[in-house]
């Protein structure tokens, strides 16, 4: 289906045929044919066959691909059983297992779950666990993480809930008067990231000023904090002082240690990215041989002139991807899991070799996924920020649509005219309009809504469907390229802008809908139910006027003018208004592109 590597305990052998419980070297893994009408298949984008994420626990591995559906294996603690294979059609975008949990985020945003600590009566069936929130306002959810025994969710409100086992204070209270949950409870506001592991019993989270809280099992210090007899379980929150300098971009927690991958901006010079651990060094999940209780540098030669791509944390082994395409491991390896050829553990970093699949391609395109006792390689090339389904996300939200369609049942459809403008081919656009109110006034409520799907996420969901609307649909041109044409046709179009952005006493007007494919601070104010946004005002006096202008194209297009000069003032003012307002979420993002800029400038 496309390319992935796999070493690791064995848990599929109807998948990975004549090959032992133990796979100690990078081997290819190849899947089934999950689609068993060829003629559909034909149909489908080459895209959406891709993996767009693989999570893995101790017997249950779930694989998410680009179309929102994905496949569960679930096997038991025996060599010759075939796992059981489960499809779940959801139109999922994220999917997080723990060693006794697992759950999918819906597009929507809702969050599935299942487990003996989310459903006791029936451990394998999958219950809308947002929908328990007591807060109705706070039901959609934009991001989700797995512990061992609890799972938390991050609503677009940037509260964060807890569900599951409290037994070392993981969820932040205290366990002897709350053992565990079956419903979310609040465990704190303000944040903008969860860090947690498939099998660790301690959680992270990051607010919005960059400081970090951190609750759960502290015995060998994996919290980060010095250890004593008091501080074996953190059942409060609590802020983790002494953090290395630099901007967080990712924390991933073992059995009982945790990894910090931090980054640097030094002027002049490009991001440089390093890694720092804490905890318990036993099954030398630490890269280095001694315990620690605060988060210290991991060093080695092997990527001391490299920058980090992508790193993994399984049960007790790590794994990182650097920019010079290296593959470096350290920690448990009985079941081979490091794919170093053996099973010997590893104390310190240790460089493997894996067969190439497709290095030719930017080496960005690869991620590392460390299950409990596994590990897999796989080709993903970056979505442009979700666009598309943020795309969906808006078209079920009524209060951005401005333009309605009527089904063959009289019902209402409303959608937005922008994006159909651009969508649709652009000859003669109104009677693309008035031939799409034609297909839709022939088919049900649930065939309409799958159309709008296709046009606003430009994926095929039904081909039938599709045979119908490709003449007048254009699903060739990407979301980013549309978002630029908006900017350059429409950019004195007042009608298609709804929402003011403030400067030195002068107003601009955007779409929300750009905006929001831009910025993670808007995204959550629009998508938000708890207010009115709709004539909300953002103040951006500090940006001088070059700065704005920057900020203006980027914002459409993902990219800067070619006319623009970038000198270190502008980037040192666009780097502020970077952080605050959440712009990076894209590839490349803005901070990327103004230091290639500027680089390329004073070499040239």
């Amino acid at each position: 289906m496309n390319d992935c590597l796999f070493f690791g305990r064995n848990q599929f052998p109807i998948l990975l045929k004549n090959e032992p419980y133990k796979i100690a070297k990078p081997i290819q893994f190849k899947f089934e044919n999950e689609n068993e009408n060829e003629n559909e298949n034909e149909n489908e984008n080459e895209n959406e066959k891709q993996i767009k994420q693989i999570s893995s626990g101790n017997y249950s591995t779930i694989f998410l691909f680009k179309n929102g559906k994905a496949i569960e294996y679930l096997g038991e603690n025996d060599s010759k059983q075939n796992p059981e294979k489960i499809q779940i059609e959801e139109n999922i975008q994220k999917v997080t297992v723990g060693s006794q949990n697992e759950a999918i985020l819906t597009i929507e945003g809702n969050v599935f779950a299942k487990g003996k600590n989310i459903n006791s009566n029936n451990p394998k069936e999958f219950i809308n666990i947002s929908s328990l929130i007591e807060d109705k306002n706070d039901r959609i959810i934009k991001d989700i993480v797995s512990g061992s025994g609890s799972i938390y969710l991050l609503t677009s409100n940037q509260n964060v809930y807890g569900i599951g086992l409290n037994k070392y204070g993981q969820l932040g209270f205290d366990s002897e008067t709350l053992n565990k949950t079956k419903k979310p409870i609040l465990m704190m506001k303000n944040v903008s990231k969860i860090f947690s592991g498939i099998s660790s019993f301690h959680v992270f989270l990051l607010n919005s000023n960059q400081e970090l809280f951190g609750c759960g099992y502290n015995k060998y210090g994996q919290v980060g904090l010095v250890y004593t007899t008091e501080e074996e379980k953190i059942p409060k929150l609590t802020q983790i002082q002494n953090i290395p300098k630099g901007k967080i971009i990712d924390i991933q927690c073992g059995n009982a240690y945790s990894i910090m991958l931090i980054e640097n901006k030094n002027e002049n010079e490009n991001p440089k990215r390093k890694l720092y651990s804490c905890g318990y060094s036993k099954y030398n999940g630490l890269g280095k041989n001694e315990n620690t209780y605060e988060f210290t540098e991991i060093k080695s030669y092997l990527f001391e002139n490299d920058n980090i791509i992508d790193f993994s944390v399984g049960s007790n082994h790590t794994l990182i991807l650097t920019s010079n395409s290296k593959m470096i491991g350290f920690g448990h390896n009985y079941w081979g899991q490091l794919g170093t050829g053996n099973t010997n553990n590893q104390s310190i970093p240790i460089q493997i070799e894996f067969p190439k699949l497709r290095f030719n391609e930017d080496i960005s395109n690869y991620h590392i996924s460390c299950g409990f006792s596994r590990s897999f390689i796989y080709y993903s090339p970056l979505s442009f920020s979700n666009l598309e389904e943020d795309l969906i996300k808006l078209f079920r939200r009524k209060e951005f649509c401005n333009i309605s369609f009527k089904t063959e049942n009289g019902e209402i459809i409303e959608a937005h005219k922008l994006i159909l403008k651009y969508r649709l081919n652009q000859n003669q656009n109104q009677n693309q309009n008035e031939k799409l109110q034609e297909i839709i006034s022939k088919k049900s409520t649930k065939e309409s809504n799958q159309i709008f799907e296709m046009i606003y996420s430009n994926r095929i969901i039904n081909p039938k469907l599709y045979s119908e609307i490709k003449e007048i649909i254009n699903l060739n041109e990407k979301i980013e390229e549309i978002m630029k044409r908006i900017y350059l046709n429409e950019n004195g179009n007042e009608n298609e802008k709804d929402f003011i952005i403030e400067r030195k006493e002068k107003q601009y007007k955007f779409p929300k809908l750009i905006l929001i494919m831009r910025s993670e601070l808007y995204r959550g104010m629009f998508l938000s139910v708890t207010e009115d946004t709709s004539n909300k005002v953002t103040d951006y006096s500090e940006l001088s006027n070059k700065s704005f202008q920057i900020f203006e194209y980027w914002i459409y297009s993902n990219q800067i003018k070619d006319e623009i000069q970038i000198t270190q003032e502008i980037i040192q003012e666009l780097e502020i208004g970077i952080d605050y307002f959440q712009l990076n979420q894209t590839n490349p993002n803005l901070f990327d592109l103004l230091i290639n800029k500027f680089n390329n400038q004073n070499y040239n």
